[in-house]
């Protein structure tokens, strides 16, 4: 029989901020124990469903009743930076988009992103991976991670995908820094400005001047055959060059934190460097760093285990409750690196599953496969990892420092 949401029902807020750099909120626990579904308030007081399940979650993102698109109506608006956001892009390429738009402009960037095409970027990722674990060494102990490894190893590998040139890596690194993490809705607006104008240069500069990379590539082909105008090739080039660092950059500096503070787990990858793609499939369960990728809004009634979704009603896929799921990890708040954990959703399923997951699945293995061997003796740099500011529940999650010696 059908539920419905009655003022009898319990709710909470959402979504709570992590107290531990690599830990879910204390809340996911409870939430699990509610059932598949769970009812949260909202900061402005809007209500919305919460996923708890891994096997609702896979259902769920795979269903075309649920949508992407951040202008309906409902769609789930988790802190005023994040609306700010979508006022500023509404039509966010590829992950604010619904087949079959969608799977158009997926089609036209998907080339760079296969298996095929990472195989033949791991030589340029290694080198670049080696480059900076070796300016590291040089520069010595103590150091922080994240400026000096964690952010420009994935920031090279997005600006060789992409064809953007890399001394301009500090300029999008802070805009994109200030465009994930501000709350300032002018602030966030001046940043986008930033950011646009510099890809607008680039792709004028595309257009005299062809070269190596995406941008390029969609500058000559898509645009010059009028399927893509200026402002899709620079909304497109804006969201790669961001979320093609961010996200592993989080990665990186948080699979280090974890490795160290499991040391057991940490010498069983260094006595059996096998065993890194397995450990990397973990640490993406384990981090679930996109925990808020999967927010849609439901464009028909769906029923779920005895409650109803309604048409309007905001739904939230956080990855971490459905990597945390008991029923489908054993004991899922233990680290284990030889887990069998590659069916997670670290990622999210459906057709908006991560479409860099073959390079950052590659980059991973091979910046921490370099970072161990060439710091042997690595250790953190700092007595409680609780003194590391996590970042915002909204954004990628992550620390914006890590200090390490060895």
């Amino acid at each position: 029989m059908e539920k419905t949401v009655t003022e009898a029902d319990s709710t909470s807020t959402f979504p709570e901020a992590r107290t531990c750099p690599y830990q879910p909120p204390s809340t996911y626990r409870e939430f699990q124990q509610r059932g598949p579904l769970c009812r949260v308030e909202q900061y402005d007081g809007a209500m919305a469903w919460v996923v708890t399940r891994y096997d609702t979650a896979r259902r769920l993102l795979a269903d075309h009743r649920l949508s992407a698109d951040r202008t309906h109506p409902g769609f789930p608006l988790l802190s005023a930076r994040f609306e700010a956001v979508r006022e500023q892009q509404p039509r966010l390429p590829l992950v604010a988009m619904d087949p079959p738009e969608h799977g158009v402009y997926r089609r036209m960037v998907l080339k760079e992103f296969t298996v095929k095409r990472v195989r033949e970027l791991r030589p340029a990722l290694e080198r670049i991976a080696r480059r900076f674990a070796d300016d590291l060494v040089d520069a010595g102990p103590p150091a922080d991670l994240v400026p000096t490894f964690a952010l420009p190893v994935p920031s090279m590998v997005i600006c060789e995908v992409l064809g953007v040139p890399f001394d301009d890596h500090d300029f999008f690194r802070d805009v994109g820094q200030r465009m994930a993490e501000s709350a300032d809705p002018e602030d966030i607006a001046a940043a986008r400005g930033e950011m646009v104008e510099y890809l607008d240069g680039l792709v004028t500069a595309r257009q005299g001047e062809p070269g190596p990379g995406l941008i390029s590539r969609l500058v000559t082909e898509r645009l010059a055959r009028g399927e893509l105008d200026r402002e899709d090739v620079v909304a497109m080039a804006e969201f790669l060059l961001v979320a093609g660092h961010e996200t592993t950059a989080s990665m990186i500096s948080l699979s280090v934190l974890t490795l160290l503070e499991h040391p057991e787990q940490l010498a069983i990858l260094r006595s059996d460097p096998s065993a890194m793609p397995s450990a990397v499939e973990e640490l993406l369960r384990y981090l679930s760093v996109a925990d808020l990728a999967g927010v849609r809004v439901a464009v028909d009634d769906i029923e779920v285990d005895g409650r109803l979704i309604r048409a309007g009603d905001g739904v939230i896929v956080p990855n971490a409750l459905a990597n945390r799921d008991p029923h489908a990890f054993a004991d899922p708040d233990t680290f284990d690196i030889r887990r069998e954990a590659r069916h997670h959703v670290g990622f999210g399923f459906g057709v908006h599953q991560c479409l860099g997951q073959n390079l950052a699945r590659a980059e991973l293995e091979i910046a921490l496969s370099v970072l161990l061997e060439r710091l042997p003796t690595l250790s953190l740099a700092v007595d409680d990892v609780r003194e590391l500011p996590v970042r915002a529940a909204t954004t990628i999650q992550g620390i914006n420092k890590l200090p390490i010696t060895w």
